[in-house]
């Protein structure tokens, strides 16, 4: 029997090819990182929607503190209703009228390297009421 012949038939019983070895390595490598991007995009898809969601709360907290007392600092409860770590920015506008409106900024955290996203914006208007006296 010719060597050939020797190493193919030990190589037929394992299941491969000659030429294969490394091959599941290189396909391991591949998928792994297909998938860490994968993760990585589902993770910054949360905290997009953290960030958002975030910026919707300061927002109606802070128009409702404006709404019914137009000398409390509203920017601030706005500021406090969110976590701490996003860097909330709160403007409150129209204090004093028939209505405000106040706009909650928050940056969104960016996980993915090289890509950096537009701030979360979001903006409630309410009337302004007087709280009932007795």
């Amino acid at each position: 029997m010719t060597r050939y012949a020797r190493r193919r038939r030990s190589v037929a019983g394992k299941g491969r090819r000659p030429g294969d070895a490394g091959q599941s390595a290189v396909e391991f490598v591949g998928w792994v990182t297909v998938l860490l991007i994968a993760a990585l995009a589902a993770v910054q898809l949360g905290f997009v929607a953290y960030a958002v969601q975030q910026a919707g709360t300061a927002s109606r907290a802070a128009a409702r503190v404006a709404s019914q007392d137009p000398t409390a600092d509203a920017g601030a409860a706005g500021a406090a209703a969110t976590s701490d770590w996003l860097g909330t920015g709160v403007t409150v506008s129209g204090a004093g009228g028939e209505q405000v409106t106040a706009t909650a900024t928050v940056p969104i955290p960016s996980v993915i390297p090289l890509f950096g996203f537009p701030d979360a914006r979001r903006s409630t208007t309410m009337p302004v009421t007087t709280p009932a006296t007795d």
